[in-house]
């Protein structure tokens, strides 16, 4: 089915159609059926938040919410099947993510108590720690906290400084938070409702440090809420979102836990004092315990991915039935998204949105080859933590920029509460900083891509070295020279009907997306090639001298990645008009990515003066294309009014401007309607002349 959007003057008529309902199939990917479930259910009213709670009565009412996730069955999928779960890794977070069109603070409250806690239990922990604690996790009748980032060092979690000290006289560890800086800070469940918690902390045995581990630490009395000796904690109070949430701060003064409460499945301290490891290197070994709480990223990418298609679903529904001004017709105001900034403040977002959505589609497959054992060798683990690093970093900023840009695309109506923008925005805010700064995230995609550079080169003989600094000359004579954009020029002919054809061409769009990853990455990689043999300071400093380049390189790998998504997601659609409209949906969204670093690629010789000037004007030609298919585009998100619940999304604006419409109508046909000023000046001036 195909939505009828009536065109307007100022819209391009399209021969093409999209279908929907197939398009939505597309769209729900792999798990199709859990995320139309947990639809259902983040539909339902109990679990929705309601707007003006104060942030006690909505730190109640989220934790209320969490039985009733518990009894839907609704949170256990990622668990044995021994204690009631399905071991489905990929599922339980599709349908998770979906959580966050309910309540944000649910979803991470949620994620806390099940993605984190739950989930360190279980992967950090033996099977003793699982059939021991997980069945009461499972259950919330222990809410839990994940305690690793301090106050004091944030996502250095390699330098946070609690420590757990073994004592082999009373086989028992010593859990210390030594200065005011290495408090735990910011921990979900921590200012009210944990009863223990995962401590992050340096394990001390027999005078070595062994680096960071997990440790099982009961936090409160369950009978009386109070903290256990020792334990002391404080109440992060209002926040500037997810006020469901009671994140607090929690320190430790000489509290002593079982030798046992170590989660012992990377490391583990013998009765007499000795550790022991199956990974010989700490730094290794470290890397493999937090990789395997990687889960969080991926389903902030999901989310962020679903707040995004919420907030452009509201916005374009609200712009082509909102009519603004009368440009076109003496009579008849212009619908807002008929209008080419309109089109340009809200397409390329939706096409970012479907790079996204396809993105985290792969993202969520390779996690469950890897948490489900199908594919879990280490290289598919790093693969998994740098394609979360990458793609989380940029949906939640993505999701960030729409939100904000679909609330002043709504212009006064947006900032209402009622509407859900100006309240997802602030919610969603937090998510470039959970489960890892953005910008640290992209500097550990950077050290990945540096690393593989290196890797091509490192057992590489001496002549395919020389060949390969040979076309690197070569390059840079082509491209610093302006050869290439002569050459592009000649095969234009100065056409810029030739540059448009080119650059709509998947194949352009793709060699220029990885020429630009590429090339970033080869230089950092040349610029920085002699640190290693530096003494360490002189070596930082030439690092750091790079770091903005390492990162922008790292950026760019990841939009290379959402549109190789997207490309490859245009394969599994078979209806022709929605083919269509999906690649030039994707040619929009690469256009945009190019035109976005356009001073890059004139700066680097990579694209003519010709194709530059092509660009800008052959991209709101594809808007114009796209605009009679902006409401199915969004339709096929699949979320209802129950998701929404926004009142512009609603209808309400239509009847409104139909009113309108039909009020001036009778009147100009009336003989009441008063004369406009400008029609008597008009008359007076042309009496004058005569």
């Amino acid at each position: 089915m195909t939505n009828v959007v009536t065109a307007s003057p100022l819209s391009v008529p399209d021969e093409d159609g999209v279908d929907v309902a197939a398009l939505g199939e597309v769209l729900l990917g792999q798990w199709a059926e859990v995320r139309l479930t947990a639809r259902e259910l983040a539909g339902r009213p109990e679990l929705h938040k309601v707007e003006g709670l104060s942030h006690t009565e909505h730190r109640k009412r989220v934790f209320d919410q969490l039985g009733i996730l518990v009894e839907n069955n609704a949170v256990h999928r990622a668990f044995p099947t021994r204690l009631g779960g399905s071991n489905d890794p990929g599922g339980n977070v599709a349908g998770f993510e979906e959580l966050v069109i309910a309540d944000p603070s649910l979803q991470i409250k949620g994620g806390v108590q099940w993605g984190l806690f739950g989930s360190a239990v279980m992967h950090l922990g033996n099977q003793e720690h699982q059939d021991k604690w997980l069945p009461g996790i499972m259950s919330v009748e222990i809410p839990g906290c994940f305690a690793m980032t301090e106050i004091g060092h944030g996502s250095d979690v390699a330098s946070i400084a609690t420590t757990a000290t073994y004592d082999s006289e009373t086989q028992e560890f010593v859990i210390n938070t030594p200065f005011r800086a290495a408090w735990k800070e910011y921990i979900g469940n921590a200012a009210v409702d944990g009863l223990a918690a995962v401590v992050f902390a340096q394990l001390i045995t027999k005078g070595v440090n062994h680096g960071v581990h997990a440790f099982y630490v009961e936090l409160r009395d369950p009978t009386t809420k109070k903290f256990l000796p020792g334990v002391q904690g404080l109440d992060d109070n209002i926040k500037g979102g997810l006020n469901g949430i009671d994140n607090g701060r929690l320190a430790f003064n000489s509290v002593r836990i079982p030798r046992t409460n170590l989660l012992n499945r990377y490391g583990d301290v013998a009765v007499d004092g000795t550790y022991s490891s199956p990974i010989a290197s700490p730094g290794r070994r470290f890397f493999t315990m937090l990789g395997t709480l990687v889960q969080g990223r991926v389903s902030l990418n999901g989310a962020a991915v679903a707040a995004s298609k919420v907030g452009l679903k509201i916005a374009i529904q609200y712009a082509t039935e909102r009519r603004q001004f009368n440009a076109a017709s003496d009579t008849e105001e212009v619908v807002l998204l008929d209008y080419q900034r309109h089109q340009r403040r809200l397409l390329p977002l939706l096409a970012t949105t479907y790079a996204a959505a396809f993105a985290h589609e792969e993202l969520l497959v390779k996690f469950d080859d890897v948490f489900s054992g199908a594919h879990d060798t280490d290289e598919d683990r790093q693969d998994l933590e740098t394609l979360a690093a990458a793609l989380k970093s940029l949906t939640t900023w993505h999701a960030l920029d729409t939100l904000q840009e679909c609330r002043e695309a709504c212009g006064g109506a947006g900032f209402m509460v009622e509407n859900r923008l100006t309240s997802l925005r602030a919610d969603l805010d937090v998510y470039a900083t959970f489960e890892g700064d953005n910008t640290v995230l992209l500097q550990l995609v950077a050290k990945r891509l540096l690393g593989d550079y290196s890797k091509e080169f490192r057992n590489l003989d001496f002549g395919v070295l020389a060949r390969f600094f040979a076309g690197q000359a070569a390059d840079l004579t082509i491209n610093k020279t302006g050869l290439r954009q002569v050459a592009q020029f000649v095969a234009d002919s100065g056409s810029a009907q030739k540059s448009a054809k080119a650059l709509k061409d998947a194949d352009t769009q793709n060699q220029m997306l990885a020429d630009r990853v590429q090339t970033m990455v080869a230089e950092v990689a040349g610029a920085i090639r002699e640190a290693a043999k530096l003494p360490k300071e002189k070596g930082a400093e030439v690092f750091n001298a790079h770091q903005n380049e390492l990162i922008e390189a790292a950026r760019a790998h990841a939009e290379l990645l959402q549109w190789e998504a997207f490309t490859a997601a245009l394969e599994r659609v078979n209806d022709p008009g929605t083919k269509r409209v999906l690649t030039r949906l994707r040619d929009l969204f690469g256009l945009t990515l190019i035109e976005k670093h356009l001073d890059w690629y004139l700066m680097n010789g990579r694209i003519s003066m010709q194709r530059a000037r092509t660009l800008s004007p052959y991209i709101n030609r594809i808007l114009a294309k796209l605009r009679p298919h902006a409401v199915d585009l969004v339709d096929a998100f699949g979320y209802g009014p129950e998701h929404l619940r926004a009142t512009i999304a609603t209808g309400i604006e239509r009847e409104r401007q139909d009113e309108a419409r039909d009020y001036y109508r009778e009147l100009r046909a009336s003989s009441h309607a008063p004369i406009d000023e400008k029609t008597l000046i008009q008359k007076a001036k042309a009496a004058s002349k005569k």
